[in-house]
This record gives structure tokens, sequence and C-alpha cells, in this order.
């Protein structure tokens, strides 16, 4: 999933969803103390529309009441195009035992789901969860990976 091919609001708004969810999943994870979040990005830390997502994400945290180095730490990977540097910093990830990990594309989270099936990962985007086998169905993700699918309407006629 290309960052042109989504709009910056919409983008946000889909991952402001999943920052919904998180605090759900830390909870069922660890009963109190500080929350530890991992992020696995697919794009470089300088590439301006991946610092716009990054920075509504944390944005959309401090106002749901996660602020880091207060009661979160936030370990951040970026991963711009490489495969193999997904699958170093998806374990890297993994074995810091966060209590979840934020995923921002399709070939991210088939990095994370790798190294961990007991791990919770919160995708922001992926273009066909069921069939790339992150999640049994849309309706009951199962397991321990759920998040937003991304669909694009195409214009016919």
């Amino acid at each position: 999933m290309q960052f042109d091919q989504l709009k910056r609001r919409e983008f946000i708004t889909l991952v402001g969803g999943a920052a919904a969810v998180w605090p759900l999943a830390a909870r069922a994870q660890q009963a109190s103390g500080i929350r530890r979040l991992g992020v696995l990005m697919g794009y470089a830390e300088s590439d301006p529309e991946a610092k716009d997502f990054f920075a509504g994400f944390t944005q959309r945290l401090a106002e749901l009441g996660w602020l880091d180095a207060r009661n979160l730490r936030m370990d951040v990977r970026w991963a711009p195009g490489s495969v193999d540097r997904m699958r170093t910093f998806a374990k890297e990830l993994v074995e810091l035992q966060p209590d979840v990990i934020l995923a921002n594309s399709t070939p991210i989270t088939a990095a994370l789901q790798r190294e961990t099936r007991t791990i919770p990962i919160v995708f922001a985007v992926a273009s066909d969860p069921v069939g790339s086998g992150f999640v049994a169905s849309l309706a009951r993700p199962g397991g321990n990976i759920t998040g937003v699918q991304y669909c694009r309407a195409i214009a016919t006629g």
C-alpha cells in the first residue's frame, strides 16, 4: 500500500481507530504499569507522509491518555521497502515483548506474523487480510492479528 493511494486524513482516521483498539488489547496483557508498544513502519523515517502518519498516531494516543515516557514506551522501527529489514525489525520488536505491535502495511504484518502468534498485532491497513492469512474472517479475526482493511472504490462506466 502506497501512501499516495490513501489521503492523509483518511489514513490518520484509520490509524486512530487502531489506536482506540490498542488500549483494550494492552489491558488484557498487563494489569498495571507502563505499556510497551512496538511500531513497525514500511517507510523511511524522513518520508513526509510517514511523518504525518506517525504524528497523527502519537497525537491520537495522547488524546486517549497514552503518553510516551509516562505510561507508554514506544519502540519504533523504520524499514523502507526492504523485506529483509522488515523481517529483521519484526524479530527485534517481538524480542522486546511489547504489549501490542502496530503494523502499517501488508508486508509488515506478514513479517510480524512470521515472528509471533501471541503478541497482539494491529495492522493499520492491509489489502487482503483474509487472503493473506492474517485473519480467519473479517467478522471474527481470531488469532493475534486484527486491524483495518483498505478497500478502494473503482469507478466504472
